[in-house]
């Protein structure tokens, strides 16, 4: 049942990353290999990352961390607003590219830290696991992660081909929508 669980939640927090892979994808139909492993290979890392730190800080800095945790939904959203509004300036005013437009290790990192960053949270949620555990379960939600960007990526190339600018302008307001998202949840739950 760990593991199943593990699965499960590596599905759920893959969501957000699925989504701004998609809008990756969109943007860059030409997109090789390498960029599509660098990209789901970057928020699979922060997806196994941030559930260590939070277990982490359940364990040293809990009274600190859940101090912090209200803002964690307006950073995601920050960041995402920032980057989607980024995709549609690009796009209405942006210069057309025949080049391959890889996404800079820079926003990739953003992107990385923005689908991630409730998975903060998940530190509390396994915070009753030894750390071996902790470990493992992180590591199922990494493999998990990887997986889905990298399906979100394909199917993103794949319609990016068809839609061309419009792809771009449909990854940012995906974007946007789903920094809305973060937030919107973070006022009801």
């Amino acid at each position: 049942m760990f593991f199943i669980n593990s699965a499960l939640l590596g599905f759920a927090l893959a969501m957000d990353a699925f989504s701004v892979s998609l809008a990756n994808g969109l943007a860059n139909p030409t997109m090789k290999r390498s960029g599509k492993i660098r990209i789901a290979g970057c928020f699979a890392f922060f997806q196994f990352l941030m559930p260590m730190i939070g277990w982490i800080c359940v364990h040293t800095l809990v009274e600190k961390f859940t101090a912090l945790q209200k803002f964690i939904p307006w950073i995601g959203f920050g960041l995402l607003l920032f980057i989607g509004g980024n995709m549609l300036r690009e796009a209405f005013f942006g210069e057309e590219e025949a080049v391959d437009k890889e996404v800079s290790t820079r926003l990739l990192m953003v992107q990385g830290v923005a689908t991630s960053i409730d998975a903060l949270s998940v530190g509390f949620t396994i915070a009753d696991y030894n750390l071996m555990n902790a470990l493992i379960s992180s590591l199922i939600i990494m493999a998990v992660t990887f997986v889905v960007c990298y399906i979100g990526l394909k199917i993103g190339i794949r319609f990016g081909m068809k839609l061309s600018k419009k792809a771009q302008i449909l990854g940012g307001l995906i974007l946007i929508g789903i920094g809305i998202e973060i937030l919107v949840k973070s006022f009801m739950g």
